[in-house]
């Protein structure tokens, strides 16, 4: 991907600029401008990130050198939403859970929208590499601690209390059959199948045939928490300075979803999983969860005992991003790839290993 990005000359706040644009220059103009606007912030530099499937992500660097980020948001965006994720966000920091920093804006708002685009101004954390495929060593309970303090406080959210609900309920498996079905007669329709729609087409039938044992895995759940959660607690949304969690970023609406599904998606990142290998995913994950036990004492011990069930179902069931070549094909790049060969790894090694693994960590968090 290329990243657009321009240099503006040292101007007083306010004063106008004429930056070289690039391809992408009509929209960095109207960041420009509202940054301006909303913030009376005047930036020296501004650089397109190229992460971001929701919104559209920038660094800036203003007159002074400060830095920050700025998430704008595309069209159609329902804003309120975002900034019901943006007061969550503060809602975690406000019990000292590591985040990034909403910036107001001159009005006091959390998003801009009085400019030619909606956008919100955020803390730049410096010196940072995301969770993804960087889980090892000291990283494990680093992350296990800070998800821990994370839903701890999250449990306090007024949108909903922690509940306990069926744990056979976290999946529908009738309703993936149907999906992989779906998904296979698609394929199957397509005239020619490159390298990567065939390996997919191979994986969809793979997952096909195992979800009658995701249904034995289903039935054996006890009652599990459901509480507000983060939202998209994944490994891109980890930011990690050396073996500390410096922030959690990105954070959803407020709602409630199964405790367990959220630790284990987060704690068997696929890219770490395959780089560690089965043995040592075992010992990281165990001293995630001791960690993350320490750190949300409250929460039931059923939720980690069986988080490893929890996130082996939920991702064999899951047909994204198996499903990107039909249906969302401008997703389809080789990040993409690795990721999706990743995580069907990681499921089908969960399937494989599951009772060795679980009766490890079980035997660990007594």
């Amino acid at each position: 991907m290329s990243t657009a990005s321009l240099q503006l000359a040292k101007t007083p706040a306010g004063a106008p600029s004429a930056p070289d644009l690039t391809a992408d220059g009509a929209q960095i103009k109207a960041v420009v401008s509202t940054l301006r606007l909303g913030y009376g912030l005047d930036p020296a530099e501004l650089s397109r990130i190229p992460e971001g499937t929701s919104t559209d992500n920038y660094a800036v660097v203003d007159q002074s050198g400060r830095r920050y980020f700025v998430k704008a948001y595309r069209p159609h965006s329902n804003l309120e939403l975002e900034r019901a994720s943006v007061e969550l966000s503060e809602h975690a920091a406000g019990g000292g859970v590591p985040t990034a920093r909403v910036v107001r804006t001159t009005e006091h708002e959390l998003i801009e929208t009085r400019g030619r685009l909606p956008l919100s101004l955020w803390s730049y954390v410096p010196h940072t590499e995301t969770a993804e495929g960087t889980l090892s060593g000291a990283r494990w309970a680093a992350v296990g601690a800070a998800m821990g303090r994370l839903h701890r406080r999250l449990a306090t959210h007024p949108a909903a209390a922690p509940t306990l609900q069926p744990g056979a309920a976290l999946c529908d498996v009738a309703a993936a059959r149907d999906r992989f079905d779906d998904l296979t007669r698609a394929y199957e329709q397509k005239s020619r199948l490159g390298e990567f729609e065939t390996w997919a087409l191979q994986a969809v039938r793979e997952r096909r045939a195992v979800l009658g044992k995701v249904e034995r895995i289903l039935e054996t759940l006890p009652p599990l928490t459901v509480q507000v959660m983060h939202g998209d607690l994944a490994g891109p949304n980890v930011l990690l300075t050396n073996d500390d969690v410096a922030a959690i970023v990105d954070f959803g609406p407020p709602t409630p979803g199964y405790l367990a599904w959220e630790i284990v998606r987060l704690g068997c990142e696929p890219q770490s999983v395959v780089s560690n290998g089965a043995d040592n995913l075992l010992k990281g994950y165990t001293d995630l969860a001791l960690a993350y036990r320490d750190a949300n004492p409250e929460a039931p011990a059923d939720d980690l005992a069986s988080s490893l069930r929890v996130g082996c179902a939920a991702k064999l069931c899951a047909t994204f991003p198996l499903s990107a070549p039909v249906k969302r094909p401008h997703l389809v790049d080789s990040a993409l790839e690795s990721y999706a060969r990743a995580r069907h790894e990681t499921a089908l090694m969960l399937l494989e290993r599951l009772p060795d693994l679980e009766e490890t960590l079980r035997n660990a968090i007594r």
